[in-house]
C-alpha cells in the first residue's frame, strides 16, 4: 500500500509544471528554446541519479548492518 502511494505521489510530482522549473538565471540564459530547456531538465535529472543512488546504497547497507 505504501509503495503504491509513493508511486502515485512521484507521478503527480513529475507531471507538475513547477517540478521542471529552473532558477531565474538558468531560465534567462536558456531563453525560450523549448527543446534546449527539455534537454537541460533531462541533464539535471541525469546528474541527480549518481548521488541519490550512492545515498540509497549507503542507507541500505547501514540498515542491514544495524539489524545484525
Amino acid at each position: 500500500m505504501l509503495t503504491v502511494t509513493a508511486a502515485i505521489v512521484c507521478v503527480f510530482t513529475l507531471l507538475a509544471d513547477t517540478s521542471f522549473a529552473q532558477c531565474v538565471m538558468c531560465r534567462a540564459s536558456i531563453g525560450s528554446n523549448s527543446s534546449f530547456i527539455r534537454n537541460f531538465n533531462i541533464g539535471v535529472l541525469v546528474l541527480l541519479v549518481p548521488p541519490v543512488s550512492i545515498f540509497c546504497t549507503i542507507f541500505i547497507i547501514a540498515i542491514r548492518y544495524r539489524r545484525q
